[in-house]
């Protein structure tokens, strides 16, 4: 693709690698072919092809972009099954993140998105205020109807029906290995998932210390910054990021890291990404060596002796979540765990296409997240699962809300095949869930 930015414009190290990102895209068009919102709203303009255009006119001519614009580009969700499917190596998410940036800065939003963004930003990555917030879903999920605001509709239809309780497992501190120590690792243990989700984080912690594995959760680390980062708020985004880079520096200075562990995979893409969103800044080498020993729970425990066990009555459906096989790459990982622990792995149909929640997109594009979840849930449930299973929060929220099928995390179920306990979302399950047989009894 051509452009024709100035001299003057390329001195901006933004600029500079925007018109490295546009002059790689060929107009080949591969992209429209699995790009969900294209699927779902057929309109060039929701591809990532029809984004490139008009995200390059934007930039060129640095105009303030009109609603029309800022609509097409707010409903990307980033899934970056494009970057996957491009020949040429288009790298669309460094492109649609400083499109976002430079929209934040220079677009005036209506007053409500502007209220909604800033109240999402101020509670979700804030494992407190995110409890306090869910309280009051609960409360008002039973008017959730009475609504007139579709978004706002979609917050309280989302918040889980129950809050799950505060883990101490947390809080900073240290877990000496079951075994002769094999690795030291950070676990990040993330914003939302502590409000959302308290059984992830134990599980993990158990998983690796039984293989072997120091885990330290490090003192002032926390939110990855992904969910501002995708707001386009840079600010606040790299403060939480700063935050987190001179925490796991501090380990990695003392007594070492070998790996920081990320357990949702939305977080991992974006501390992967961490070189780069540093790299004009003076925390540009510590946040390479962050990024550098970042990784996803699935990548870690292929590295260690993961024991395999017999087989199981239990069919799972894997879910691959699009920060995870997009975002990471890491497409055959978590299948390939599942299954040298005992289990029956199944994939839906379209396996690659987003299920609609993207971070906060299911609370901001309620209808088109609504239409992607449902086409996810059926190719899911058609394929006849015990269990799903998913490598982030995110998408288990998302599908969970549609289906009667258990979801749990893929690392509950390995902790549990190796000894630990059974999921609780299993023993919580609908009525219409199926029976599941106490693994322990089984293990080789």
């Amino acid at each position: 693709m051509q452009t024709t930015f100035t001299p003057k414009q390329l001195e901006d190290p933004a600029i500079a690698r925007a018109n490295e990102i546009l002059r790689s895209c060929v107009h080949c068009g591969f992209c429209t072919a699995t790009c969900p919102t294209y699927q779902v709203l057929n309109d060039e303009l929701d591809s990532p092809r029809g984004r490139i255009y008009l995200i390059k006119d934007m930039l060129e001519n640095e105009r303030v972009p009109d609603a029309k614009t800022v609509g097409h580009i707010d409903k990307c969700l980033s899934c970056l099954a494009c970057m996957t499917t491009c020949p040429s190596g288009v790298h669309y998410m460094h492109l649609v993140d400083h499109a976002r940036a430079y929209i934040e800065k220079t677009y005036k939003r209506p007053l409500s998105d502007r209220v909604l963004r800033w109240v999402l930003a101020q509670i979700l990555p804030y494992p407190t205020r995110f409890r306090l917030a869910l309280l009051g879903a609960k409360i008002g999920r039973p008017f959730a109807k009475l609504i007139p605001d579709r978004r706002l509709r979609a917050m309280l239809e989302m918040a889980p029906k129950q809050i799950p309780p505060v883990s101490r497992n947390d809080d900073p501190q240290s877990f000496a290995p079951n075994i002769a120590p094999k690795k030291r690792v950070a676990l990040m243990t993330g914003c939302a998932q502590k409000a959302l989700n308290t059984d992830i984080n134990d599980a993990t912690i158990r998983l690796l210390t039984r293989l072997g594995c120091e885990v330290v959760v490090a003192e002032g680390a926390g939110c990855c910054g992904a969910l501002t980062h995708h707001m386009g708020k840079e600010a606040e985004s790299h403060a939480n990021a700063a935050k987190n880079i001179r925490a796991w520096t501090r380990e990695i200075d003392g007594q070492g890291l070998d790996a920081i562990v990320i357990n949702t995979s939305g977080c991992g893409t974006t501390v992967k990404d961490y070189w780069h969103m540093f790299r004009n800044d003076p925390l540009a080498s510590d946040a390479k060596r962050i990024s550098e020993r970042a990784m996803d729970i699935s990548e870690v425990l292929m590295q260690l002796d993961f024991p395999k066990g017999a087989p199981k009555d239990l069919r799972v459906a894997y879910h691959a979540a699009c920060s995870l096989q997009h975002g990471q790459q890491i497409k055959t990982f978590p299948k390939d765990l599942l299954k040298k622990a005992g289990f029956t792995v199944v994939e839906p149909a379209d396996s690659h296409l987003c299920c609609g929640s993207a971070g906060t997109y299911n609370l901001m594009q309620p209808e088109i997240s609504r239409q992607l979840k449902a086409r996810k849930v059926e190719t899911l449930e058609a394929i006849g699962p015990d269990i799903i299973a998913a490598g982030n929060i995110g998408c288990m929220m998302q599908i969970g809300s549609g289906t009667g099928v258990p979801i749990v995390h893929t690392v509950e179920l390995l902790d549990w095949a190796t000894g630990g306990p059974q999921p609780p979302a299993l023993t919580a399950s609908r009525q219409d869930a199926p029976q599941i047989p106490d693994l322990r009894r089984s293990l080789t």
